[in-house]
């Protein structure tokens, strides 16, 4: 008897989009190592289908549609998924990226990995942008048969927002892969690390403006990861603060970079004003790396007591936790210990296997 075929919806799959890439490649190389009891084929967007996709436990289709171009994207998001999962005679369609198609055949599983479209549209790009996600984030919803999202925090946003039946809802968190033992030296370098996107609610002005008011003695060096091409907007902060010799602004970098960047600080800031999840914080926690970070509900949840929470609203709430850091060494190694042992609460093998759960209750 042939197994169910699942088609995986990687249109939006580039290489350039973080946590949702993570997440994207983490389930299945997880998946990839168990018997699941799917068959599974990809659809990758033009630039994914370019990249390694070994991870992959199945074939992948490697179509001619940019994920980079937004519109081109959203277009193969509601049509092609469907087109192909028909001519595949697929049994159901899981989308890992929050948007999915508007209509079809066979069942849609949707990834909802946040609502910020919704609850935060000022930190959007432009409404000209906005009003078309949140119509497709819609029609998305409409058409799926379950959603997981990955915080209880997005849970009630996508049944407030999306009127999404909370039986048909299912939270399950992330994880990540990574090792206490990752070479680092004691507590590293008087070196703050910080990584995202340049999207306003990622709040870096206020780590810049923050880093300003940390006395010169023990003020660390801030290095910001993440930009995407031309002129990096948080430049702007730097200049008029003028922390241009304690700010490193960088662009995109691969894991190995990454890596050795966490090896060598001292702590990672994550001064969000908003999340679907926060793995950034899960991430760093996972190798060691002392986290501060923005007291949210939904970091909270990824966090629980082992982080460093500060206002992300007042920039002195930043100062005094990046001071603490670089001052008193005990409160940095009992953030180490404590993050490590938080980080292993979560684990891919969980996701995988829950996330194949909710695909057997819609396929049987």
């Amino acid at each position: 008897m042939s197994r169910p075929l699942v088609l995986v919806d990687m249109l939006s799959y580039t290489g350039t989009k973080g946590g949702m890439e993570t997440y994207t490649r983490e389930l299945y190389r997880e998946i990839g190592t168990m018997d699941p009891g799917f068959d599974f084929v990809a659809l990758a967007s033009k630039e994914g289908g370019r990249l390694d996709l070994s991870w992959f436990p199945g074939e992948v289709i490697r179509s001619r549609i940019s994920g980079e171009n937004r519109f081109v994207w959203a277009a193969g998001e509601l049509v092609a998924s469907s087109f192909h999962a028909r001519r595949r005679r697929a049994d159901l369609v899981h989308c890992p990226a929050t948007l999915g198609p508007m209509w079809t055949s066979m069942p849609t599983v949707l990834t909802v990995h946040d609502m910020l479209y919704w609850s935060h549209p000022e930190f959007m790009v432009t409404p000209l942008y906005t009003r078309p996600v949140m119509w497709m984030e819609q029609r998305a919803a409409a058409n799926a048969e379950r959603i997981i999202t990955d915080s209880a925090v997005s849970a009630e946003e996508i049944h407030k927002y999306l009127r999404f039946p909370v039986d048909r809802l299912h939270m399950v968190p992330l994880a990540a892969h990574g090792s206490s033992d990752v070479g680092r030296d004691g507590i590293g370098e008087n070196l703050v690390l910080a990584s995202g996107q340049r999207r306003p609610y990622k709040n870096w002005d206020a780590l810049v403006r923050a880093l300003a008011l940390v006395e010169e003695s023990v003020r660390p060096r801030l290095v910001i990861t993440g930009a995407g091409p031309g002129e990096d907007p948080v430049a702007d902060v730097v200049r008029r603060t003028g922390m241009g010799d304690w700010v490193e602004l960088k662009g995109w970098i691969d894991s190995d970079e990454l890596h050795d960047l966490r090896r060598r600080a001292r702590a990672m800031a994550y001064p969000t004003l908003a999340e679907g999840f926060g793995l950034p914080v899960l991430e760093a926690m996972s190798m060691g790396l002392p986290v501060l970070a923005s007291d949210l509900p939904v970091l909270r949840e990824v966090g629980g007591d082992a982080a460093m929470w500060f206002d992300p609203h007042d920039d002195a709430s930043i100062a005094a936790a990046m001071t603490t850091l670089a001052t008193q060494p005990e409160v940095a190694e009992r953030l180490a210990r404590e993050g490590v042992a938080q980080a292993a609460k979560f684990s891919w093998r969980r996701v995988a296997e829950e996330t194949l759960a909710v695909f057997d209750r819609v396929v049987r």
